[in-house]
């Protein structure tokens, strides 16, 4: 197995990211900060060589990997989808909660949706096609996500995902300590670079 990094990428903001909208398959354009968030990442990521770049093929990932400067490179892979949020797909938490009291998703998961532990197999499938790459990985994909990927990779429970914010337009590196896989690098983004 190779020892290289696996770099995460969350896409820059959409409208629902800003009003904290859950966002799973509905396919959202960036916003015009958000398109900014994605040059910002292309200035932080200058210098940086990829083995293989990966995006999901949802359009707030794609056109953040493109900005960034890697479109030509990236390869589309359904296992980099974000949560099928299924009825709450659309809705606050504030709004969830209305019918559904002290709902979060790690601890009542999505009505109608993926569960938690069919994320957490697609993150698997992920985390394996990065690991076989001859060098390290660039991914760009979504919020509860690549969290769970960190976990996966990690090799600790799903569950621990609740710990691992995400901001839009963030940065993260997974690597190695010696034999041990750790994160090199959490949840910076391109101006705290």
């Amino acid at each position: 197995m190779n020892k290289h990094e696996i770099w995460l990428v969350r896409h820059g903001e959409t409208a629902w990211s800003l009003s904290g909208q859950h966002t799973g398959w509905t396919d959202l354009a960036l916003t015009e900060g958000g398109e900014k968030q994605a040059i910002d990442l292309k200035t932080a990521l200058e210098g940086e060589s990829f083995a293989a770049v990966y995006s999901s093929p949802l359009q707030r990932a794609r056109r953040t990997c493109e900005l960034a400067g890697f479109g030509p490179q990236a390869k589309f892979l359904d296992d980099l989808r974000e949560y099928n949020y299924g009825s709450v797909e659309g809705k606050t938490a504030a709004e969830i909660r209305l019918t559904i009291p002290n709902w979060s998703i790690w601890t009542h998961g999505t009505p109608d949706g993926e569960t938690m532990d069919q994320v957490f197999q697609r993150c698997g499938n992920v985390v394996e096609t990065a690991l076989a790459a001859e060098g390290d990985v660039l991914l760009f994909a979504h919020g509860h996500l690549l969290r769970l990927l960190a976990c996966k990779y990690l090799g600790i429970p799903a569950l621990s995902a609740r710990m691992f914010a995400l901001s839009t337009a963030s940065i993260s590196v997974l690597g190695w300590e010696k034999e041990n896989r750790v994160i090199r690098k959490w949840n910076q983004t391109a101006k705290g670079r």
